[in-house]
């Protein structure tokens, strides 16, 4: 098949699965919100009753010998109540999954959100989790929240207020293991209170209104942590000289290093979680295994403790590639993570012999984007980036619908680094500058910044004499950076692609030790991850100085000159803006800046990713969004997916 036709017929065929699947997918949602709050909140909306409840046979085998008590007990006061995506699930089995190692927690992650507050199933919700109920108060200043009674850890220890202020007192206050206070938890320059009002009550208030912070808690939610468990490494609770032993004895130099790996859920096989799986074999360990959690306090419509699924394995597997393997021979049940547009075609070619479906995961970012570090430590690279001439002509110099061809059969769309087309504050204008390819506007740029010089090569040559050459540091998707440095090596950049394994690059690229990276930019819900286009955090990659510099309240880091500064006075702005409306303008104007000044180059973006679903993996929805502020697959409910068995 000619490469053109085979491009549209993939084209055509991901058209038809999303249009189909959002029509099945709509029909099949009773409650778009997921769940509901309560058995009572669940009666009153159906009209429906939950009369008994039900457990795993793995856990009835437990119950009989003795070793755990009745489900009735097991389970909170008021259960959270799961409606399935398509039919009440049978339980059993196992859920095989592929992740690249410890760097890579966050493909487990998704899959076990539970904060305080969650996102709703379908679109952008915030609904009661842990919290059953919530008031605002104070004209948005102060917020209280009820927390559902008896919910239980996992180890069978009971969820209260005390774990939130334990979080809060003594892991985010506590300077050794918390160096910065978190900004998503300040307002107006000021850290917010929490207070415990009762056992299961607790009040966060803020200096100013904050509109924003449900969303926030949605996506950042994981306000506790097991006091019960946790107290034992901490030295304000367990003597320091015992601490410190422990500390030694499991090869740490300091006690806080030792707090924090205790406290990993993903590393830690003894914490306790309030999730509806448990990690009971971490890696480095192949494969990583979590379990069922048998205290989890959500139950579906007919009363069934929920998980269904009794555990998931996570193969520890070397790179991309070594994902879609798996895929393709069946050995993965469900999966996006990894997965890429270029895989569609070979992936729907081999549906019937891997005895899958392939579903559309559609993201609302940036899929590649340039970061230049606006930190450079090379003082002449440095002042060469900081003309915004340089950004606008490597801008042009790309041939983004070459690079959508080659590496994405043109599935994706040629995009500034500015949001996405999903999000309210973007706009046409703001999402397409400067993405016309157009070398000689990129070559009378460059001349203009007396970069006309060259060698004998035709490279372009720095004020200093030397020949002015860049390397574009990624790991992930190489060739879309290799295609990136040939163009730009044809308007005389030379241009060196690095790629490296991923916890390196994020070392470097957040030390500010790099020149380029290339990597994805967040889109829709930016304004409650703001790093990728405020410095508020040395993970903003195009400025981790200038973040570094807000994260520790100015006594590290650089500050930012003014036009960057600006971005940084209007988000203090937006947090405390109660009407949407002027939200709005003010997140549009922080985009404009950026469309304007191009300190990240967005490449492409608004992929669709593919999605292996084995056919009997089932209340899978027939499309989804791929957004980790929206928790990925989170938002589903994975308690709810189930291994469906002949009978």
């Amino acid at each position: 098949m000619k490469p053109l036709l085979k491009i549209l017929v993939v084209l055509g065929l991901v058209i038809s699965i999303v249009m189909s699947n959002l029509t099945v997918a709509f029909s099949q949602q009773k409650n778009p919100l997921g769940q509901y709050a309560t058995i009572k909140d669940y009666e009153k909306a159906t009209g429906k009753k939950i009369t008994k409840f039900s457990e795993a046979p793995m856990l009835s085998e437990l119950v009989k010998q003795g070793k755990l008590p009745p489900v009735e007990k097991r389970l909170p006061e008021e259960p959270a109540v799961v409606e399935p995506i398509e039919e009440i699930g049978q339980y059993g089995g196992t859920w095989r999954r592929g992740l690249l190692g410890v760097a890579d927690s966050m493909g487990y992650r998704y899959l076990v959100y539970d904060p305080i507050v969650r996102w709703s199933r379908e679109g952008i919700k915030v609904i009661p989790n842990l919290a059953k109920s919530w008031k605002i108060i104070d004209e948005g200043r102060t917020y209280i929240f009820s927390i559902r009674k008896g919910v239980k850890w996992s180890d069978g220890q009971t969820f209260t207020a005390d774990d939130i202020i334990f979080w809060y007192e003594d892991i985010v206050l506590n300077k050794e293991l918390t160096p910065a206070f978190p900004a998503w938890l300040t307002v107006a320059g000021e850290p917010c209170k929490i207070e415990k009002v009762d056992t299961y009550t607790v009040k966060i208030s803020f200096k100013e209104p904050y509109p924003l912070f449900l969303e926030y808690l949605a996506f950042q939610g994981e306000i506790f942590a097991p006091a019960h468990y946790l107290k034992q490494f901490h030295p304000k609770y367990t003597s320091k000289d015992s601490v410190d032993a422990e500390t030694k004895k499991a090869g740490f130099q300091y006690w806080y290093q030792f707090f924090a790996q205790r406290n990993n859920y993903f590393l830690n096989p003894d914490r306790p979680v309030l999730s509806a799986w448990k990690v009971t074999r971490s890696f480095p360990n192949d494969p990583m295994i979590a379990e069922r959690n048998p205290y989890y306090w959500k139950v579906d419509t007919v009363g069934n403790q929920l998980p269904y699924i009794d555990r998931i394995t996570c193969a520890l597997l070397s790179n991309t590639e070594m994902v879609l393997m798996k895929a393709l021979s069946g050995e993965i049940d469900m999966q996006f993570r990894h997965l890429s547009p270029a895989n569609f075609t070979l992936l729907m070619e081999n549906r019937e012999k891997g005895n899958y479906r392939v579903i559309p995961a559609v993201s609302v970012g940036i899929s590649a984007a340039i970061y230049f570090n606006m930190n450079c430590k090379d003082p002449i690279l440095r002042k060469i980036f900081e003309d915004r001439r340089f950004r606008i002509a490597l801008s042009v110099a790309i041939d983004r619908d070459t690079i959508n061809q080659l590496c994405y059969s043109g599935l994706l769309k040629p995009i500034q680094a500015t949001s996405t087309s999903y999000d309210p504050m973007w706009t046409k204008e703001i999402g397409e500058s400067y993405i016309k390819y157009d070398p000689n506007q990129a070559n009378k740029l460059l001349d203009a910044m007396g970069l006309n010089k060259r060698d004998k090569d035709g490279y372009r040559l720095r004020p200093d004499g030397k020949v002015l050459e860049l390397v574009i540091e990624n790991y992930d998707a190489p060739d879309v950076y290799e295609l990136v440095a040939s163009f730009w090596n044809k308007v005389g950049i030379k241009t060196a692609v690095k790629t490296l394994e991923r916890s390196l690059w994020t070392t470097r690229v957040t030390a500010g030790e790099h020149q380029i990276a290339g990597y994805a930019v967040g889109g829709l819900l930016w304004q409650i991850d703001p790093l990728w286009y405020i410095p508020v955090s040395r993970y903003t990659y195009w400025a981790p100085l200038y973040g570094l510099w807000y994260e520790s309240g100015g006594k590290s880091g650089e500050k930012p000159p003014n036009e960057i500064f600006r971005l940084i006075e209007l988000y203090e702005k937006f947090k405390i803006t109660l009407s949407e409306n002027r939200r709005i303008l003010i997140g549009r104007e922080i985009l404009r800046i950026h469309s304007k000044n191009l300190w990240m180059i967005g490449i492409l973006g608004e992929m669709k990713r593919p999605t292996v679903v084995k056919n009997n993996f089932r209340n899978f929805p027939a499309s989804l969004f791929d957004d980790y502020r929206m928790q990925c697959e989170g938002k589903l409910n994975p308690e709810q997916f189930f291994i469906k068995e002949s009978k």
